[in-house]
C-alpha cells in the first residue's frame, strides 16, 4: 500500500500560478498514493502557468467541501494574490486549517493563507518579498528551506521542492508532525 493510499488533495490552480510549484507537488503525491484534485475559479478551464505550461482545473472551488481533504498544496506564483479574493478560496483554506489537515504553501502561496486567517502564531517561510506582510499578519517568519509547525509546511521557492514535498508527504501520511510547544516555542 502506498504512503499516502486513500489520502485527498486540493491544489489550487489559476492562471500565473508557479509552474514548478504545481507541478512537481502534483506528481509527487501521486506517486505516494494520494487522489490529487485540481481545483480553480472556474471547472474545465485551462489556466497557464507563469512560464506558459498549461493546466486544466478538474472542478471550481465553490462547492468544494474542506471535510473531503486531508490536504492542501499552495503553488505560488502571482496566482495566489488573485485567487485569496475568492471567499470559497478563504474558507476552503480556513476549514482544512480548523480541522488539522494540512496546509502546505510555497513562494506566494502564503498569501493564500494570510488572506484565510490561518497564519497567526505559526512558524512560516515563504519568498522574501511576502516576509512582511506574514509578520504583519501574526506569523514567525524564518528564512529556511522549509518549515514545518503543526500542520502547516512552508518552503520560498521552486529549489526548495524536494525538501517541500517530502515534508508534505511525511506530514500527511501521519509522521514528523513538529509543534510549536514541542519545539519549546
Amino acid at each position: 500500500m502506498s504512503e499516502l493510499s486513500g489520502k485527498r488533495v486540493l491544489i489550487f490552480v489559476g492562471d500565473d500560478y508557479e509552474d514548478m510549484e504545481l507541478q512537481y507537488p502534483k506528481y509527487r503525491l501521486r506517486e505516494a498514493g494520494a487522489e490529487v484534485v485540481i481545483a480553480g475559479l472556474e471547472a474545465d478551464r485551462v489556466y497557464h502557468g507563469k512560464h506558459g505550461y498549461p493546466e486544466k482545473s478538474q472542478c471550481a472551488v465553490d462547492g468544494l467541501n474542506a471535510a473531503d481533504f486531508q490536504g492542501v498544496v499552495i503553488p505560488g506564483g502571482w496566482m495566489p494574490d488573485k485567487l485569496r479574493r475568492s471567499e470559497w478560496v478563504k474558507r476552503l483554506v480556513h476549514e482544512i486549517g480548523a480541522a488539522g489537515a494540512v496546509i502546505a504553501s510555497i513562494c506566494h502561496g502564503p498569501w493564500i493563507d494570510i488572506s484565510a486567517g490561518v497564519v497567526k502564531g505559526v512558524r512560516y517561510t515563504s519568498t522574501p518579498a511576502i516576509r512582511d506582510d506574514l509578520v504583519n499578519a501574526g506569523a514567525i517568519w524564518e528564512d529556511n528551506v522549509v518549515v514545518v509547525d503543526r500542520n502547516h509546511v512552508s518552503s520560498r521557492r521552486p529549489d526548495d521542492l524536494p525538501d517541500f514535498c517530502r515534508e508534505t508527504v511525511k506530514l500527511l501520511a501521519g509522521a514528523g508532525v513538529e509543534t510549536a510547544a514541542a519545539a519549546g516555542r
